[in-house]
């Protein structure tokens, strides 16, 4: 393992609409010695296909975005760990900013976001998610979240849950250290869920999901909410 070198892990589910965006983007911020790691879920598109000669390897993983983030996790030669989903766009400087973070010995963080989308109400939930964020210490997938690899290890990973896996994390590397927040440059991170769903329903359901979990509810029910 290298100090200065980071490890992107990407998890993809039929993501061939998004991926090479991405890709493009990293192509840009990447420094030298930082890999690329793209684990698939089982997609039946093109997503293997863009991605496998643009990464540096591409992984097979039982579906499911802890059980993809933990595959290329245990495979990652960097010291850090940066996860990113395949539908987010990496702005100009958001690699320098973690460079920054690994000089200051950081153990972990995440971005703030923008999201895509143009509705108004999107621009508030971007603000409620980020300030949501750097006051209660809790980060979501969106967000990015980056964190030193023996501190990703010391916590257990991922847990193993179908949903909510990054809130469970952030419980656990919260108990370790606050994290850095950054607010600038922005991650860029796709509205579709919003929009397909609708944003007020949307921020409801996630409202609703998030308290269930946090009184002990059954993830594997609450995954089955959310895709319904």
């Amino acid at each position: 393992m290298t100090d200065d070198v980071v490890s992107i892990v990407i998890p993809t589910l039929n993501e061939a609409g998004a991926i090479t965006r991405l890709l493009d983007d990293l192509d840009r911020a990447r420094q030298p010695g930082d890999e690329i790691l793209l684990v698939d879920g089982g997609s039946d598109d093109r997503t293997v296909g863009i991605a496998t000669p643009r990464v540096d390897r591409v992984l097979h993983s039982p579906r499911g975005r802890a059980a993809q983030m933990n595959t290329g996790a245990g495979v990652a030669r960097g010291n850090y760990l940066w996860f990113l989903h395949a539908d987010s766009r990496v702005a100009d400087g958001l690699r320098r900013q973690l460079s920054d973070c690994i000089a200051d010995g950081v153990a972990w963080g995440r971005f703030d976001v923008r999201l895509s989308g143009r509705p108004w109400a999107l621009r508030l939930v971007e603000r409620m998610m980020n300030l949501r964020s750097c006051l209660s210490g809790i980060a979501t997938g969106d967000q990015g979240m980056f964190v030193r690899r023996e501190v990703f290890e010391g916590v257990g990973g991922f847990p193993a849950i179908p949903l909510m896996e990054d809130i469970e994390l952030s419980r656990r590397l919260k108990r370790r250290a606050r994290p850095r927040c950054i607010h600038h440059p922005r991650l860029l991170t796709s509205s579709r869920r919003w929009e397909q769903r609708g944003v007020w329903r949307t921020i409801y359901l996630m409202w609703q999901l998030r308290l269930a979990y946090w009184l002990g509810s059954d993830p594997a029910e609450l995954a089955r909410r959310y895709r319904q």
